[in-house]
């Protein structure tokens, strides 16, 4: 059973997360170069990949220890734990998906890529310029691990 304190000590946590996830994204930001240039669809900061990976996972993080106080409540319903046990596998699955997606996206000889995952549509930023070729065999490693049609795929070049 989790009692008020227990509770209070899990919320701390998390905003402790949040909070050192800002520190993070700023300190990571001011590092090197952070010029932003949204001219066209591209954007420029030598730090982008760190800091979205970063980010990215601090948020993972305090998802899945919002399911897993829930999951831990005793004074949760049983719904309440179904719909967070689902919520934690869907999580799983979205974090293996990216991590397969850009492996596939490295294996086929680009530098960086992250990628970003919702149940309906699919971010891929990629690091440098790209041809149409470049953009189809993206869209390919994408549609082979996920499914997702090409109006539901984002491909975002970052110089």
């Amino acid at each position: 059973m989790i009692t008020k304190k227990k509770k209070i000590i899990v919320l701390s946590v998390m905003m402790g997360l949040l909070v050192l996830t800002g520190f993070l994204n700023v300190t990571l930001n001011q590092a090197g170069d952070d010029v932003i240039n949204t001219s066209g669809n591209t954007i420029t900061s030598a730090n982008f990949f760190t800091t979205y990976r970063t980010d990215r996972d601090a948020a993972r993080s305090q998802e899945e220890l919002y399911y897993k106080a829930i999951l831990e409540s005793a004074s949760s319903t049983e719904t309440a734990k179904e719909s967070a046990q689902t919520a934690l596998n869907n999580l799983a699955a979205i974090v293996e998906s990216e991590l397969q997606i850009e492996s596939g996206i490295k294996a086929r000889g680009f530098e960086d890529a992250v990628v970003s995952m919702t149940d309906n549509f699919v971010n891929v930023m990629v690091k440098g310029e790209l041809t149409e070729d470049q953009v189809t065999q993206i869209y390919e490693i994408v549609n082979a691990q996920t499914g997702k049609s090409i109006d539901n795929v984002k491909v975002i070049p970052i110089e």
